[in-house]
């Protein structure tokens, strides 16, 4: 498999470099922003696959694709909120958020390659996507939500809820009332939905509401973690890769 990085922060490109290694995958060529993509895509031979960040030093990646016609599948790397990504979606295109998991980066590779030899070239719409990045504040994000009790639903307020968690396959919503509702949808499903200054996904377990935080404790491997007001039912712990954009979002 031919890969490549395009990734402007040279330390995460040589880290993604490093875990695709442990997945027996090669990435020789690293490259770190839109002129230099432009120059070397137009002087080799397409890869099967490139890693992309968004946001590059000079400019949007999409930038690489209005000036070369690219034929190579397209994970793309990013530490934009995850409602912006529903354009790849539609587009069956990969993602991978920052910090970039190593168990989500395998489940991308093997998707990638139970897709072969499928036509990989990228067609996206480029202008849509850019407004859904460049204008984030415009987002309508969910105030309520509806859950099913019984033969009933019940509408619970975003604000009332202290975190979303997932377990034994399901997804739960716990509120300061100290009840937990099931709902019917997953983290990732459930995330382009959330406040992103209100509501952070501190492991792949759990998002957290700021308001309902009562204290936060060092903890083993330089992690965090949280106290909440009323739940008490698990361990709430802030990944160690996620703990830099958390201390970033508390602010």
């Amino acid at each position: 498999m031919n890969v490549i990085i395009i990734e402007d922060e040279k330390p995460s490109a040589r880290r993604l470099q490093r875990m695709l290694a442990n997945l027996q995958i090669e990435a020789n060529t690293l490259l770190h922003s839109v002129e230099e993509s432009i120059a070397w895509f137009s002087e080799n031979a397409h890869p099967d696959l490139i890693f992309l960040d968004i946001q590059l030093s000079d400019g949007l990646s999409f930038e690489i694709f209005e000036a070369i016609k690219i034929n190579s599948a397209v994970i793309f790397t990013t530490a934009y909120d995850a409602y912006a990504l529903q354009a790849f979606k539609l587009n069956s295109i990969d993602y991978l958020l920052k910090p970039i998991d190593e168990e989500d980066l395998a489940r991308a590779v093997t998707k990638y390659e139970t897709r072969l030899p499928i036509q990989k070239s990228v067609v996206l719409d480029f202008d849509d996507i850019r407004k859904m990045l460049v204008n984030p504040l415009d987002r309508a994000y969910k105030k309520r939500f509806s859950v099913k009790i019984g033969q009933h639903l019940k509408l619970i307020a975003a604000e009332d809820i202290e975190c979303f968690y997932s377990e034994n396959k399901g997804t739960y919503a716990y509120t300061s009332d100290g009840r937990n509702y099931l709902l019917d949808v997953s983290l990732e499903q459930l995330e382009p939905d959330l406040e992103p200054n209100v509501f952070f996904r501190v492991s792949r377990k759990f998002f957290v509401n700021i308001d309902a935080i009562k204290d936060m404790i060092s903890y083993t491997n330089s992690r965090i973690q949280i106290k909440l007001k009323t739940f008490t039912e698990h361990d709430i712990i802030v990944a160690r890769e996620r703990v830099k954009n958390f201390r970033e979002w508390l602010e």
